[in-house]
């Protein structure tokens, strides 16, 4: 019998069959994967309670998880200007030193290690201080807020404002467990969760209810509770004298907007020991950063890139490995971005070093404005004639603080990083413009000579610092009360499991 189908018609049966042959392979392929999946599901352990801080806890019920995130142990990794191993940044840079005379960082400034070393830094910073005649040191208890999910615990058992009463190491032995899993998810659900008051109080004052974040915005939002511009508000109406962590977004979360916040408030963090100037304080700005560049206007989230998917076993799960995504650009950068990884991180670099420039030159001008306000006060200036340039230096430093101190400023942003840096080069040059108005009018002639910062020893003597007297305070202080602490603290676990 012949065949009376025509060629184009034997041509549409083998592509209807290929295409069939495909279907059926990526059904075939799913049902193997889903019973894989299935195979090795993580049935949970044992119940989590809704403020449990201990992460292990949480681990019996997520290994992956947990696992990947006990790698922020791992401080091996560098990339061309940051690490994340501990490094001494004033002796790294010792203008530091200057810029922060009068205030803690120029007693102890390290870069931050991963989220698993954060109670013992805390510990170990001279920031935080110690006790002289009793086991209140310097510092207030607010200082712990992002360091651990016994945060959390401790302000749901004694309530928020008498968890920001008292000093920092009467919440000593309460605070152990590193940052972790109830940081971040609800123990029910596991759904992301805002447990810091500061941040949903923020979004309230600006009209905004934070229940209503999407999933990708809380996807940074989480990260937002801490890694954020803050203030401690001692004022706070009704709450007078307690150290009350704020967020300044009330005039928006620029860095204009929370310039004009503390100056409407006539606040700073503390007055200069050399210029005399009222100065703030920049946090770690990274969220409202992060926010003015072009992956958030993507909607890129800081997990798409700092905790990216991974698949194990036939699992996918979020690697909480929180790192640099430079460290793992595969997994990171080039989901999106199909460049080859060398191209990659020359394109980042280059930014960085362009806008390192920038920053080291406003450094080396805001040294000398504080050292030549010095002379115009030493002259006899009074503070009516230094008024305008005080606040000025005020502004250059806030622009360089608010650009250094988000570590990925340089690249989240590189086009804002830059334009604030170019502003603080701007305030600081006018003031050490009136400040020569100043230095000329008292008969000062020739140059205010640049001090001698070339190591950080020499920069702390020149500014009056006593550090070995510090340290040895701070390690009786470890002697005596980090045993009690941690005693306290297996004591209490103890009781909770039982």
């Amino acid at each position: 019998m012949t065949n009376k189908r025509k060629p184009w018609m034997n041509w549409m049966l083998f592509v209807a069959s290929l295409v069939l042959v495909f279907v059926l392979g990526i059904v075939i392929s799913s049902i193997v994967e889903r019973k894989t999946e299935a195979k090795y599901a993580y049935k949970p352990q044992n119940t989590i309670g809704e403020f449990e801080p201990q992460n292990e806890v949480w681990g019996q019920n997520f290994p992956r998880e947990f696992e990947s995130y006990y790698a922020t142990a791992d401080t091996t990794f560098a990339s061309k200007h940051l690490t994340n191993a501990k490094t001494d940044m004033l002796a790294k840079n010792p203008r530091l030193v200057v810029l922060f005379a009068g205030y803690g960082f120029s007693k102890d400034y390290n870069q931050g290690r991963g989220h698993f070393y954060a109670i013992e830094d805390t510990r170990n910073s001279l920031r935080t201080g110690s006790p002289t005649n009793s086991e209140d040191g310097p510092m207030p208890s607010t200082c712990w807020t992002c360091k651990s999910p016994d945060v959390p615990r401790l302000m749901n058992e004694i309530g928020v404002d008498n968890y920001y009463k008292g000093k920092w190491s009467s919440k000593g032995a309460e605070i152990v467990n590193p940052i972790g899993c109830a940081d971040c998810h609800d123990s029910k659900t596991m759904n992301l969760k805002i447990t810091r008051p500061a941040l949903v109080e923020a979004w309230q004052r600006q009209g905004k209810d934070i229940t209503k974040a999407t999933r990708n915005e809380m996807r940074s939002l989480v990260c937002a509770q801490c890694h954020v511009e803050y203030y401690f508000d001692k004022n706070k109406p009704g709450k007078e004298g307690i150290m009350y962590l704020t967020f300044p977004w009330d005039n928006g979360d620029t860095m204009e907007g929370m310039e004009q916040y503390y100056d409407n408030m006539k606040f700073s963090d503390w007055t200069h020991a050399i210029s005399k100037a009222p100065m703030i304080k920049s946090q770690h700005p990274d969220y409202e950063v992060f926010k003015t560049g072009i992956h958030a206007e993507r909607g890129v989230s800081c997990a798409d890139c700092h905790m990216p998917y991974k698949t194990e076993g036939g699992q996918k799960f979020t690697n909480h490995h929180i790192m640099s995504p430079l460290k793992n650009p595969a997994n990171s950068c080039q989901v999106c971005h199909k460049s080859e990884t060398d191209k990659l991180l020359k394109n980042v670099y280059d930014r960085q070093d362009k806008i390192k420039e920038n920053q080291d030159k406003l450094e080396e001008l805001l040294v000398r404005a504080h050292y030549e306000a010095k002379q115009a006060w030493d002259l006899g200036a009074t503070e009516a004639e230094m008024a305008a340039t005080l606040q000025d230096i005020r502004k250059g430093q806030w622009r360089w603080d608010y650009a250094a101190s988000g570590h990925g400023n340089s690249f989240h942003a590189p086009i804002e990083t830059g334009r604030v840096l170019s502003q603080g080069i701007i305030f600081t040059q006018e003031a050490r413009l009136k400040l020569a108005k100043i230095l000329i009018n008292k008969g000062f002639k020739g140059d205010v000579p640049y001090p001698n910062i070339k190591t950080k020893a020499e920069a702390q003597k020149l500014i009056g610092l006593d550090i070995p007297a510090e340290k040895a305070a701070k390690e009786q202080f470890k002697k005596d009360l980090l045993p009690k602490w941690d005693a306290e603290a297996k004591e209490r676990q103890s009781k909770t499991k039982k």
